[in-house]
């Protein structure tokens, strides 16, 4: 515990109280300490680099990271994300989670453990992914670093601070198992990006945002039903994650159509425009060269 954390327990009661019902599984765990000092502190590091980074960076050469970095980088995540998956998936059969509605139930059974410890992968996973960002900064990728990256990066780590410290299981098990799909998919194609030969041939990086909204409206359909249904699951942690994904849901559509819609009308706009220019150009070195052969046959 940090005085910081010993502070805000004296200053807050309800804090202190809400602490006493912390589930006593996860109070030892790594990061978690029943204590968000260390989570909240890595987010505001990560802040910082994201605010200072790109000034310190603006009349510095961009850092030349070797390719094979970055594919061991990305291809670990995929690693991580795939045995994420693996994990819950094979410990929500062993466990007979209901799928609409699974009430927290605080055990030390091996299944429900295995479910446990996934999850707490899937929440220092967001502290490792911090890294997408850092290698933006000092790669001058600074069009990348937008408000909807730096604030689902910032705010992920803080969330599942506390699922982890209080509700880890039961009916947020949804979320880790969509999003880290997604990701194994996602990484894959940064990893699979940073190889020359290969850059061009990937199409699917379109269908990844796609998919991101999907499962965005997913998750908040799983936990607002559950709401809708008295589903017997701390009722603040399901209108907590079905409000985090409305905000996500429209920060992603509006990246969708502002990326793959708005830019798509401008390219084609552009490319009329120059076809239309282009077409201009021709008529007038026709027009020009038939009036010199009008000359030319004058003369003769």
């Amino acid at each position: 515990m940090t005085w910081l954390n010993e502070w805000f327990k004296e200053q807050f009661p309800s804090y202190k109280l809400a602490l006493k019902h912390a589930d006593p599984r996860t109070k030892d765990w790594f990061l978690l300490w029943r204590d968000p000092v260390p989570a909240v502190t890595l987010a505001l590091i990560y802040l910082a680099i994201v605010i200072i980074g790109p000034r310190y960076m603006r009349h510095r050469q961009p850092f030349h990271i070797p390719s094979s970095i970055l594919f061991i980088y990305n291809m670990a995540l995929v690693v991580l994300s795939a045995y994420m998956v693996e994990e819950l998936v094979v410990g929500l059969y062993l466990r007979k989670y209901n799928l609409f509605c699974q009430r927290m139930v605080v055990t030390t059974d091996k299944n429900e453990m295995k479910i446990t410890n996934a999850l707490w992968f899937y929440f220092f996973s967001k502290a490792i992914e911090f890294m997408d960002t850092i290698f933006m900064v000092v790669r001058k990728r600074f069009t990348q670093i937008t408000f909807l990256h730096v604030f689902h990066h910032s705010t992920m780590l803080i969330i599942w601070w506390i699922v982890m410290t209080w509700i880890p299981g039961g009916q947020a098990w949804l979320g880790p198992v969509l999003n880290s799909t997604v990701h194994v998919f996602m990484y894959a194609y940064y990893g699979l990006s940073v190889i020359p030969s290969l850059r061009d041939k990937l199409w699917w990086k379109r269908y990844i945002t796609m998919f991101q909204l999907i499962q965005f409206v997913l998750i908040f359909t799983h936990t607002f039903t559950g709401l809708l249904r008295g589903c017997d699951y701390p009722r603040w942690g399901q209108i907590m994650l079905s409000t985090y994904m409305i905000i996500m849901l429209l920060l992603f559509t509006n990246f969708y159509i502002h990326e793959y819609v708005t830019r798509s009308n401008d390219v084609k706009r552009r490319k009329l425009k120059t076809n239309q220019i282009n077409q201009s150009t021709d008529d007038q070195s026709t027009n020009k060269s038939s009036k010199q052969n009008g000359v030319t046959k004058k003369h003769h």
